[in-house]
């Protein structure tokens, strides 16, 4: 029966180890293997390619042996694995170095994992002496440590080795956040390129540099892979850091007003505490003495979720004083609530939710969550927190905070 496919990677064990414990077979009967399967793809037609599974642990020469072989069968491309990440940059260089010395003109392929954290810098390397092709994956996502990360690849081609690549850089933030939430895995903080942090700055000396120059302490533009800078506020906020955040929010308090501000962000940092910007607004508003109405106002909310209904809620909120009421189903109670809180909103007004964080900050079944959340709206980036013993409640008092601080004018 046809597939339907155009190619497939045929991977085939090549080093001792697995050959002989895995496969209970001889390099002989591999060198068949891969002159049957590479011979079979070809003869249907099919793009074919073959990897070398355990490739980095493997006997150079018995490398070249299965790739002559697969040369032979008409292989598209050959890919050397390094299948539990013990290759370093300097071995990279002499195996692929050595690979392409002995096929100038094969198309050779680098897959690496991540077991010491040297999966990027393989690839780049491995594509530096000769390889054509490197296997990566959206937020490095893969088997133990993972895979090498897409993202890192493809922005470090791009901006250290200046070569052109076909990725859109600037739509990898957006990837990596669906990827994220399709496959449950969460993309920690920290994570180059994409991480919530990568682009977020707090200390006083950083973000005094910032303002002045961004290139003092980004080697990276935010906009080249779809992000936006951002200033945190928190034990470590500077004067300067915090002046700008609030002047983003609208604010251009006094000098006197501004170093109390500046004190109640620190004292509250110093408990392990970051405030979101709905946080900083309302420290301004209350040292400042300034009342705002806010343009959104929740009234009322009804969910309905169960093992055997779809997630249903419909809200009812105030914008601008005027009432509106609608309903949106969701994956969850929380999805379908804020689904339906976005569906009130007009297109002018609505929002992106960049990211969503919840967890428990007392045990129990009637534990208090903490919900955080950040909008983004064009270029500006509203990031909020919602509290409650109920986590839609939570959820939709840090969504509402947020939008209105995007909305406020």
């Amino acid at each position: 029966m046809k597939s339907g496919v155009e190619g497939v990677n045929i991977i085939i064990p090549t080093s001792d180890l697995h050959i002989h414990q895995k496969l209970g077979k001889t390099r002989v009967q591999v060198l068949d293997i891969v002159e049957k399967m590479v011979g079979y793809a070809k003869d249907h037609g099919l793009y074919a390619e073959i990897s070398m599974e355990d490739g980095s642990r493997a006997d150079i020469e018995f490398l070249k042996q299965v790739i002559k072989v697969a040369i032979e069968n008409k292989v598209d491309r050959t890919t050397v694995c390094d299948t539990v990440g013990v290759l370093n940059p300097a071995k990279t260089h002499n195996l692929f170095s050595e690979i392409r010395d002995e096929f100038p003109k094969i198309n050779l392929g680098v897959h690496c994992h991540d077991d010491f954290g040297l999966s990027v810098a393989n690839s780049l390397e491995a594509l530096r002496v000769g390889a054509n092709t490197v296997h990566a994956t959206i937020n490095g996502i893969g088997e133990r440590a993972g895979n090498a990360s897409l993202e890192e690849i493809a922005v470090a081609l791009r901006l250290m080795y200046n070569v052109k690549v076909s990725i859109k850089t600037e739509l990898l933030q957006e990837a990596s956040q669906i990827v994220s939430k399709l496959t449950g895995v969460v993309v920690q903080p920290n994570k180059a390129i994409v991480g919530k942090n990568a682009f977020a700055h707090e200390s006083g000396i950083h973000t005094h540099a910032i303002l002045k120059n961004p290139q003092t302490y980004e080697s990276i533009t935010p906009e080249i892979v779809g992000s936006l800078r951002r200033i945190v506020s928190g034990k470590h906020s500077g004067s300067h850091g915090i002046k700008k955040s609030l002047e983003d929010l609208g604010f251009h308090p006094s000098k006197e007003q501004l170093f109390e501000i500046v004190n109640q962000v620190k004292f509250l940092g110093d408990k392990g505490e970051k405030l979101t910007d709905a946080e900083l607004f309302e420290i301004a508003r209350r040292v400042m003495g300034m009342v705002f109405q806010n343009p959104v106002e929740l009234e009322e909310f009804i969910v309905v979720t169960g093992n055997k209904i779809t997630p249903t809620a419909s809200v009812k909120l105030k914008i601008n004083g005027v009432s509106r009421t609608e309903a949106a189903t969701g994956v969850g109670p929380v999805d379908a609530t804020l689904n339906a809180v976005s569906k009130a909103i007009s297109l002018e007004e609505k929002a992106c939710l960049d990211t969503y964080y919840v967890e428990a900050i007392t045990g129990g079944t009637d534990a208090l969550v903490n919900v955080e959340i950040t909008l983004r709206k064009g270029n500006r980036i509203i990031s909020s927190r919602g509290i409650s013993e109920d986590i839609v409640m939570a959820s939709v008092d840090a969504f509402v905070k947020s939008i209105n601080l995007l909305l406020k004018p």
